[in-house]
Protein backbone atom coordinates (compact mmCIF):
# COMPACT_ATOMS: atom_id res chain seq x y z
CA UNK A 1 0.00 0.00 0.00
CA UNK A 2 0.90 3.74 -0.46
CA UNK A 3 -0.27 6.66 -0.53
CA UNK A 4 -0.54 9.19 -4.14
CA UNK A 5 0.01 12.70 -4.01
CA UNK A 6 -2.41 13.13 -6.89
CA UNK A 7 -5.52 10.43 -7.33
CA UNK A 8 -7.68 12.04 -9.49
CA UNK A 9 -5.06 11.01 -12.22
CA UNK A 10 -6.48 7.40 -11.82
CA UNK A 11 -9.93 8.66 -13.40
CA UNK A 12 -7.49 7.81 -16.71
CA UNK A 13 -8.10 3.94 -15.51
CA UNK A 14 -11.89 4.52 -16.58
CA UNK A 15 -10.75 5.69 -20.51
CA UNK A 16 -8.43 2.54 -20.23
CA UNK A 17 -10.96 0.53 -19.23
CA UNK A 18 -13.02 1.94 -21.96
CA UNK A 19 -10.33 1.53 -25.29
CA UNK A 20 -9.98 -2.21 -23.83
CA UNK A 21 -13.54 -3.28 -24.17
CA UNK A 22 -13.72 -1.58 -27.99
CA UNK A 23 -10.90 -3.62 -28.55
CA UNK A 24 -12.82 -6.60 -27.39
CA UNK A 25 -16.18 -5.53 -29.22
CA UNK A 26 -14.25 -4.78 -32.24
CA UNK A 27 -12.46 -8.69 -32.60
CA UNK A 28 -15.74 -10.13 -31.87
CA UNK A 29 -17.34 -7.90 -34.78
CA UNK A 30 -14.19 -8.79 -36.82
CA UNK A 31 -14.56 -12.17 -35.98
CA UNK A 32 -18.18 -12.62 -36.93
CA UNK A 33 -17.99 -10.72 -40.19
CA UNK A 34 -15.06 -13.58 -40.90
CA UNK A 35 -17.10 -16.36 -40.02
CA UNK A 36 -19.86 -14.96 -41.90
CA UNK A 37 -17.76 -14.66 -45.13
CA UNK A 38 -15.49 -17.15 -45.24
CA UNK A 39 -14.84 -20.76 -45.36
CA UNK A 40 -13.59 -21.95 -41.46
CA UNK A 41 -12.00 -24.68 -42.88
CA UNK A 42 -9.49 -22.80 -45.00
CA UNK A 43 -9.35 -19.45 -42.08
CA UNK A 44 -7.90 -21.67 -40.00
CA UNK A 45 -5.16 -23.18 -42.17
CA UNK A 46 -4.54 -19.49 -42.74
CA UNK A 47 -4.24 -17.76 -39.18
CA UNK A 48 -3.80 -21.07 -36.81
CA UNK A 49 -5.61 -20.28 -33.42
CA UNK A 50 -2.03 -19.79 -32.06
CA UNK A 51 -1.21 -16.95 -33.59
CA UNK A 52 -4.80 -16.43 -33.44
CA UNK A 53 -4.04 -15.79 -29.60
CA UNK A 54 -0.92 -13.82 -29.78
CA UNK A 55 -1.93 -11.14 -31.91
CA UNK A 56 -3.70 -9.72 -28.93
CA UNK A 57 -0.72 -9.58 -26.42
CA UNK A 58 0.66 -6.35 -28.00
CA UNK A 59 -2.20 -4.70 -27.11
CA UNK A 60 -2.35 -6.51 -23.37
CA UNK A 61 0.81 -5.23 -22.95
CA UNK A 62 0.49 -1.96 -23.51
CA UNK A 63 -3.06 -1.76 -21.73
CA UNK A 64 -1.14 -2.61 -18.72
CA UNK A 65 1.75 0.23 -19.65
CA UNK A 66 -1.09 2.51 -19.63
CA UNK A 67 -2.46 1.29 -16.32
CA UNK A 68 1.26 1.47 -14.90
CA UNK A 69 2.13 5.21 -16.21
CA UNK A 70 -1.29 6.51 -14.81
CA UNK A 71 -0.13 5.11 -11.27
CA UNK A 72 2.87 7.00 -11.78
CA UNK A 73 0.85 10.29 -13.03
CA UNK A 74 -0.47 9.82 -9.33
CA UNK A 75 2.82 10.41 -7.95
CA UNK A 76 2.51 7.61 -5.73
CA UNK A 77 4.20 8.30 -2.27
CA UNK A 78 6.88 6.36 -0.15
CA UNK A 79 9.04 6.16 2.84
CA UNK A 80 12.81 6.76 2.08
CA UNK A 81 16.22 6.69 4.04
CA UNK A 82 18.43 10.12 2.75
CA UNK A 83 21.32 10.77 4.79
CA UNK A 84 20.55 14.05 7.12
CA UNK A 85 22.21 17.03 6.09
CA UNK A 86 22.22 18.63 9.85
CA UNK A 87 22.27 17.00 13.27
CA UNK A 88 24.89 17.27 16.15
CA UNK A 89 26.04 14.07 18.29
CA UNK A 90 28.79 14.13 21.20
CA UNK A 91 30.52 11.47 21.69
CA UNK A 92 31.04 11.01 26.21
CA UNK A 93 33.65 8.49 26.73
CA UNK A 94 34.48 6.86 30.08
CA UNK A 95 38.19 7.51 31.03
CA UNK A 96 38.28 6.13 34.54
CA UNK A 97 40.84 3.95 35.35
CA UNK A 98 38.73 0.69 35.05
CA UNK A 99 38.72 1.06 31.35
CA UNK A 100 42.19 -0.30 31.41
CA UNK A 101 40.87 -3.60 32.00
CA UNK A 102 42.27 -6.52 29.58
CA UNK A 103 38.89 -8.27 29.27
CA UNK A 104 38.23 -6.44 26.16
CA UNK A 105 41.20 -6.83 23.90
CA UNK A 106 43.69 -4.87 24.00
CA UNK A 107 42.04 -3.07 26.87
CA UNK A 108 38.62 -1.27 27.27
CA UNK A 109 39.72 2.03 25.90
CA UNK A 110 41.87 1.10 23.46
CA UNK A 111 39.31 -0.95 21.99
CA UNK A 112 37.05 2.20 22.79
CA UNK A 113 39.02 4.09 20.89
CA UNK A 114 39.11 2.57 17.57
CA UNK A 115 35.63 1.94 17.83
CA UNK A 116 35.01 5.59 18.00
CA UNK A 117 37.36 6.87 15.41
CA UNK A 118 35.49 4.29 12.73
CA UNK A 119 32.37 5.99 13.82
CA UNK A 120 33.98 9.53 13.18
CA UNK A 121 34.89 8.14 9.39
CA UNK A 122 31.30 6.65 8.66
CA UNK A 123 28.86 9.28 10.14
CA UNK A 124 27.31 10.91 7.60
CA UNK A 125 29.34 14.06 6.14
CA UNK A 126 27.72 17.74 7.35
CA UNK A 127 26.89 16.20 11.22
CA UNK A 128 28.80 17.81 13.82
CA UNK A 129 30.42 15.93 15.92
CA UNK A 130 31.97 16.59 19.22
CA UNK A 131 34.13 14.40 21.93
CA UNK A 132 33.85 14.69 25.72
CA UNK A 133 36.05 12.67 28.05
CA UNK A 134 35.17 11.69 31.72
CA UNK A 135 36.58 10.11 34.74
CA UNK A 136 36.11 12.46 38.31
CA UNK A 137 35.25 15.68 36.04
CA UNK A 138 34.04 16.19 32.08
CA UNK A 139 36.64 16.78 29.94
CA UNK A 140 35.57 19.14 26.46
CA UNK A 141 37.86 17.64 23.76
CA UNK A 142 36.14 18.27 20.46
CA UNK A 143 33.19 20.66 20.50
CA UNK A 144 30.66 19.80 17.87
CA UNK A 145 31.87 20.76 14.47
CA UNK A 146 31.37 18.91 11.03
CA UNK A 147 34.94 18.01 11.01
CA UNK A 148 35.00 14.56 11.84
CA UNK A 149 39.01 14.36 11.77
CA UNK A 150 39.56 16.98 14.81
CA UNK A 151 37.51 14.33 16.53
CA UNK A 152 39.70 11.04 15.89
CA UNK A 153 42.98 13.33 16.81
CA UNK A 154 40.97 14.23 20.12
CA UNK A 155 40.27 10.25 20.59
CA UNK A 156 43.91 9.28 20.46
CA UNK A 157 44.51 12.00 23.33
CA UNK A 158 42.21 10.29 25.58
CA UNK A 159 43.90 10.07 29.29
CA UNK A 160 42.85 7.84 32.13
CA UNK A 161 42.10 8.89 35.52
CA UNK A 162 40.23 8.62 38.85
CA UNK A 163 36.47 7.93 39.73
CA UNK A 164 33.60 8.29 37.27
CA UNK A 165 31.00 11.36 36.98
CA UNK A 166 28.71 10.31 34.82
CA UNK A 167 26.61 12.90 35.24
CA UNK A 168 29.14 15.85 35.04
CA UNK A 169 29.48 13.81 31.32
CA UNK A 170 26.08 14.09 30.11
CA UNK A 171 25.41 17.51 31.44
CA UNK A 172 28.92 18.94 29.91
CA UNK A 173 27.01 17.18 26.43
CA UNK A 174 24.16 19.11 26.87
CA UNK A 175 25.57 22.26 27.72
CA UNK A 176 27.70 22.14 24.02
CA UNK A 177 24.98 21.35 22.51
CA UNK A 178 23.00 24.31 23.78
CA UNK A 179 25.66 26.05 23.13
CA UNK A 180 26.05 25.08 19.18
CA UNK A 181 21.95 25.15 19.02
CA UNK A 182 22.06 29.04 19.95
CA UNK A 183 24.34 29.53 17.48
CA UNK A 184 22.12 27.90 14.71
CA UNK A 185 18.87 29.88 16.15
CA UNK A 186 17.07 27.83 18.37
CA UNK A 187 14.39 26.70 18.37
CA UNK A 188 12.87 25.05 15.36
CA UNK A 189 16.37 25.68 13.10
CA UNK A 190 18.10 23.79 15.53
CA UNK A 191 18.84 20.26 14.59
CA UNK A 192 17.80 16.89 15.91
CA UNK A 193 20.89 15.70 18.54
CA UNK A 194 21.69 13.16 20.29
CA UNK A 195 24.26 12.06 23.28
CA UNK A 196 26.54 8.62 23.12
CA UNK A 197 27.77 7.71 25.91
CA UNK A 198 30.27 4.59 26.01
CA UNK A 199 31.26 3.47 30.23
CA UNK A 200 31.76 0.03 31.92
CA UNK A 201 31.13 1.42 35.37
CA UNK A 202 28.70 2.60 38.39
CA UNK A 203 28.93 6.13 38.99
CA UNK A 204 31.29 7.12 42.14
CA UNK A 205 30.89 10.99 41.84
CA UNK A 206 28.47 11.70 43.56
CA UNK A 207 27.36 8.14 45.15
CA UNK A 208 23.22 8.78 44.72
CA UNK A 209 22.75 8.91 40.90
CA UNK A 210 19.44 11.01 41.57
CA UNK A 211 21.47 13.64 43.26
CA UNK A 212 21.37 17.19 41.54
CA UNK A 213 24.36 16.53 39.44
CA UNK A 214 24.06 12.76 39.37
CA UNK A 215 23.53 10.71 35.96
CA UNK A 216 19.59 9.96 36.53
CA UNK A 217 19.36 13.42 37.24
CA UNK A 218 21.51 14.62 33.70
CA UNK A 219 18.68 11.79 31.89
CA UNK A 220 15.94 13.52 32.93
CA UNK A 221 17.32 17.07 31.80
CA UNK A 222 17.86 15.02 28.80
CA UNK A 223 14.70 14.13 28.31
CA UNK A 224 13.39 17.52 28.99
CA UNK A 225 15.57 19.18 26.24
CA UNK A 226 14.87 16.02 23.85
CA UNK A 227 17.98 14.92 23.36
CA UNK A 228 18.06 11.57 23.99
CA UNK A 229 21.45 9.92 25.50
CA UNK A 230 22.47 6.23 23.94
CA UNK A 231 24.08 4.38 26.14
CA UNK A 232 26.93 1.64 25.05
CA UNK A 233 27.88 -0.66 28.44
CA UNK A 234 31.03 -1.95 27.30
CA UNK A 235 33.39 -5.22 29.17
CA UNK A 236 32.39 -7.92 30.93
CA UNK A 237 31.55 -9.32 34.21
CA UNK A 238 34.53 -10.37 34.65
CA UNK A 239 36.86 -7.42 34.30
CA UNK A 240 39.73 -6.57 36.49
CA UNK A 241 42.47 -4.11 36.41
CA UNK A 242 45.57 -4.04 37.96
CA UNK A 243 45.98 -1.04 40.72
CA UNK A 244 49.42 -0.71 42.55
CA UNK A 245 49.41 -4.51 42.17
CA UNK A 246 46.09 -5.40 43.14
CA UNK A 247 43.56 -6.75 40.79
CA UNK A 248 40.34 -4.61 41.19
CA UNK A 249 37.22 -6.65 40.00
CA UNK A 250 36.04 -4.09 37.41
CA UNK A 251 32.30 -5.88 36.61
CA UNK A 252 30.15 -3.90 33.81
CA UNK A 253 27.41 -2.44 35.53
CA UNK A 254 24.60 -2.35 32.41
CA UNK A 255 21.93 -1.40 35.08
CA UNK A 256 22.41 2.14 35.47
CA UNK A 257 23.34 2.76 31.62
CA UNK A 258 19.93 1.01 30.78
CA UNK A 259 18.15 3.20 33.04
CA UNK A 260 19.58 6.47 31.98
CA UNK A 261 18.70 5.35 28.24
CA UNK A 262 15.37 4.61 29.37
CA UNK A 263 15.10 7.95 31.41
CA UNK A 264 16.87 9.93 28.53
CA UNK A 265 14.71 8.92 25.71
CA UNK A 266 17.30 6.97 23.90
CA UNK A 267 18.92 3.48 23.35
CA UNK A 268 20.36 1.05 25.52
CA UNK A 269 23.52 -1.08 23.59
CA UNK A 270 25.93 -3.91 25.45
CA UNK A 271 29.24 -4.74 23.77
CA UNK A 272 31.91 -6.82 25.41
CA UNK A 273 34.40 -6.91 22.56
CA UNK A 274 35.95 -5.03 19.50
CA UNK A 275 33.71 -5.55 17.19
CA UNK A 276 30.63 -5.92 18.94
CA UNK A 277 31.10 -2.41 20.01
CA UNK A 278 31.47 -1.48 15.93
CA UNK A 279 27.98 -3.07 15.27
CA UNK A 280 26.76 -0.92 17.84
CA UNK A 281 28.47 2.37 16.47
CA UNK A 282 27.48 1.25 12.74
CA UNK A 283 23.76 1.03 14.05
CA UNK A 284 23.97 4.38 15.66
CA UNK A 285 25.29 5.67 12.51
CA UNK A 286 22.32 4.63 10.39
CA UNK A 287 19.90 5.89 13.33
CA UNK A 288 21.63 9.43 13.33
CA UNK A 289 23.28 9.42 10.23
CA UNK A 290 20.07 9.37 8.32
CA UNK A 291 16.32 9.99 8.38
CA UNK A 292 13.02 8.62 6.95
CA UNK A 293 11.13 10.82 4.44
CA UNK A 294 7.92 10.67 2.53
CA UNK A 295 8.61 11.30 -1.27
CA UNK A 296 7.51 10.71 -4.74
CA UNK A 297 8.25 7.10 -5.58
CA UNK A 298 6.71 7.66 -9.28
CA UNK A 299 10.47 6.35 -10.75
CA UNK A 300 10.19 2.68 -10.72
CA UNK A 301 6.42 3.01 -11.87
CA UNK A 302 7.59 5.15 -14.71
CA UNK A 303 10.44 2.99 -16.04
CA UNK A 304 8.52 -0.71 -15.89
CA UNK A 305 5.39 1.75 -17.77
CA UNK A 306 8.31 2.47 -20.47
CA UNK A 307 9.66 -0.54 -20.49
CA UNK A 308 6.11 -2.00 -21.56
CA UNK A 309 5.39 0.23 -24.03
CA UNK A 310 8.65 -1.15 -25.77
CA UNK A 311 7.94 -4.76 -25.20
CA UNK A 312 4.26 -4.01 -26.98
CA UNK A 313 5.74 -2.14 -29.97
CA UNK A 314 8.37 -4.75 -30.49
CA UNK A 315 5.66 -7.72 -29.92
CA UNK A 316 3.06 -5.78 -32.67
CA UNK A 317 5.63 -5.70 -35.43
CA UNK A 318 7.01 -9.29 -34.59
CA UNK A 319 3.76 -10.78 -34.15
CA UNK A 320 1.66 -8.61 -36.38
CA UNK A 321 3.91 -6.51 -38.61
CA UNK A 322 2.53 -3.32 -37.07
CA UNK A 323 2.40 -0.98 -34.33
CA UNK A 324 -1.02 -1.69 -32.32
Amino acid sequence: MFDLASPWWLLLLLAIALVALAYVQAQRRKQNRALRFANTEVLDQVLPAQRNRLRHVPIALMLVALVVLTVALASPQADRRVPRNKATVVLVVDVSRSMNSTDVAPTRIKAAQAAAKRFADELTPGINLGLISFAGFPVTLVSPTPDHGATKLAVDKLQLADKTATGEGIFAALQQIQTLNAVLGGGQNAPPSRVVLLSDGKETVPDDPDDPRGAFTAARKSKEEKIPVSTISFGTVGGTVNLDGDEIPVPVDDDSLHQIANLSGGDFFTASSLDELTKVYETLQKQIGFETRRGDASRPWLIAGTILVLLAAAGAIAINRRLP
